[in-house]
């Protein structure tokens, strides 16, 4: 019962992808028979100018030239079907192949940070790539090699029961085989390419780490630690699609055998029948070339086997892709406040990571003031960053509740929330594109006024203005074209543009040289005034001057005071201090 359920759902996801370009699919399909037809056509007038020929009872020069010109004609016909077939069947795929990709990249956009935290950028980018063109080819060919296969099967084997029912009986027992013997391999040879393609995305993300992180490694001198990780994943990479080569090389010998002995064996059991009488030599010769037109479909079959193994498995991943849901989600009837004042309160809460064998926050309680400006302070591991992705709901509490406003965050619509929070981290990251985009990203309806001003007010205008085309420059992948100081200001930018009630800087000071950390601090200072402000710090000279400085350790927050109180309660804080 399961079995069949699934299978109904899947054949209900296929056929949404044929849904917006029906008319475009019944015009290939149509062109496809169109063009199947004529195949099966073209031997029956071949075999009309031998019968003339043997008979000698028509005009024969007058029936090779109309044969000529219907042969010509039909073969203009299939050209023309095929060319359209081909163009719009293309373009087809291509549109279901965006389709998918754009349906995969919204679903993974509506995902919450642990969805990433458990998953490879190197396999969700191979869904996205990889899987969503498999599918696409999948969903072209396998309609046309269907409908190819009815109309010059049904078509060769009316004309073979005509002219010999032991000859049709035989050949038609003979593909039968071969069908099954087929869908048998394929499923078997299927099995085996799934393995190899979660192994080829195990790689993936491997080379994506490696990359991503050469700097490190490079750091560390570890390339031949990563040289050996890479040969190991690529070790098993081989080995698996060896066990797949074995599976198809005994597949394709045995259907290339099968192919290649049906022309002896038509002749041979052929030429036995005309020699009792029951056959004509032509009808050998339309019998060979109808047999020839039987190839061709399974020949196609043989050519996208890989796409087919490929589609399977890649349509099964992102089935399963699609089917995990976020788990955060806006609740029935969201809260949706105009403008959060930023009271923020902590109410017993508890939270651990799913990877997590025990809780990194447990019964937390913890009230911050509209205007306050809060520091965080602790050992790395302490549960200081993970206290302010709770805030705008990037993890889900496990018990306990934070209310903004007295309003729990839960009840609040997630945009709205979000909105309301302005984010700085301590890796600034920026898009690929000019200052100017990564400005106005912070508030996509800005004007050219407010984007120049949000830079002056993060000290960033007048480094802006020094380079070469101003806040047109263009910035390259992830801003590699700035200092580690010219990107934290153009996100602080971003920031001053958003202008939100609740601010939140993790470490934002803390990879930066002496001269661009007091750039970023006077514009912090700046930015801070008037709002409800969270720094989770590094160094503990830059928050001497916050209202609250709170010391986090294990989950909990252990002292809590402002810099003289704590340095005079000789404890956590001042260690920490005297550390750093």
């Amino acid at each position: 019962m399961e079995i069949e359920t699934e299978m109904k759902m899947k054949l209900k996801k296929i056929i949404s992808y044929y849904k917006p370009y029906r008319q475009m699919l019944l015009k290939n399909l149509f062109a496809t028979s169109l063009a199947s037809l004529v195949a099966t056509a073209i031997p029956l007038v071949c075999n009309h100018v031998t019968n003339s020929f043997y008979s000698q009872k028509s005009d024969i020069m007058r029936v090779i030239f109309l044969s000529i010109m219907s042969i010509s004609l039909l073969l203009l016909t299939r050209y023309c079907c095929n060319r359209y077939s081909f163009h719009s069947g293309s373009l087809f795929a291509t549109k279901i192949e965006v389709d998918i990709k754009n349906e995969l990249f919204e679903h993974f956009q509506k995902q919450d940070l642990s969805f990433f935290d458990e998953r490879s950028t190197g396999k969700l980018m191979t869904s996205i790539t990889n899987d969503a063109y498999s599918i696409s080819n999948i969903v072209k060919k396998v309609p046309e090699i269907i409908l190819d296969i009815l109309i010059k099967y049904t078509g060769t084997f009316i004309f073979l029961f005509r002219t010999s029912v032991i000859l049709a009986f035989t050949l038609m027992i003979l593909y039968i085989f071969l069908f099954i013997f087929m869908f048998k391999s394929f499923d078997s040879i299927q099995r085996i390419n799934g393995e190899a393609r979660e192994v080829f995305s195990d790689l993936s993300g491997n080379l994506e780490e490696n990359i991503s992180g050469i700097r490190v490694i490079k750091s560390f001198t570890n390339e031949n630690l990563s040289i050996k990780n890479f040969r190991e994943k690529n070790e098993r990479y081989l080995d698996i699609k060896d066990r797949m080569y074995k599976k198809e090389s005994q597949f394709f010998s045995l259907f290339i055998t099968f192919i290649v002995s049906m022309h002896p064996m038509i002749t041979t059991v052929g030429t036995i029948l005309a020699v009792k009488g029951l056959l004509h030599m032509n009808q050998i010769i339309l019998l060979l070339l109808y047999v020839n037109i039987l190839e061709w479909p399974l020949w196609d079959i043989i050519h996208i086997s890989d796409f087919l193994k490929d589609g399977i498995v890649g349509f099964n991943r992102i089935l399963k892709m699609l089917r995990i849901n976020p788990r955060i989600t806006n609740k029935e009837n969201p809260i949706r406040p105009k403008v959060l004042r930023g009271d923020i309160e902590f109410k017993d809460v508890s939270f651990m990571y799913k990877s997590s064998k025990s809780g990194i926050f447990s019964d937390l309680n913890l009230k911050i003031n509209s205007g306050d400006y809060i520091a965080l302070v602790g050992s790395s591991g302490s549960g200081k960053s993970t206290l302010c992705n709770l805030i705008p709901r990037f993890y889900e509490v496990i018990d306990g509740a934070i209310l903004i406003d007295g309003i729990n965050i839960k009840d609040i619509e997630l945009k709205n929330l979000r909105d309301n929070i302005g984010f700085v981290h301590q890796e600034s990251v920026l898009f690929s594109g000019t200052i100017y985009q990564n400005i106005v990203y912070g508030k996509l309806d800005a004007s050219e006024e407010e984007v120049i001003e949000a830079a002056k007010n993060a000290y960033a205008h007048e480094f802006i203005m020094d380079l070469p085309d101003g806040y047109q420059t263009s910035i390259g992948r992830n801003g590699t074209k700035l200092s580690g100081g010219q990107k934290q200001r153009i996100s602080i930018s971003r920031v001053f543009l958003k202008n939100p009630p609740i601010l939140i800087f993790d470490e934002a000071t803390s990879a930066l040289d002496n001269e661009s950390e007091r750039f970023i601090q006077k514009s912090m200072e700046k930015l801070a005034k008037g709002r409800t402000t969270i720094v989770i710090a590094h160094r503990l000279s830059t928050i001497k001057n916050a209202q609250r400085i709170l010391v986090v350790d294990h989950g909990q927050i252990v002292e809590e005071g402002t810099h003289e109180e704590l340095i005079s309660q000789n404890g956590a804080y001042k260690k920490l201090y005297e550390l750093l």
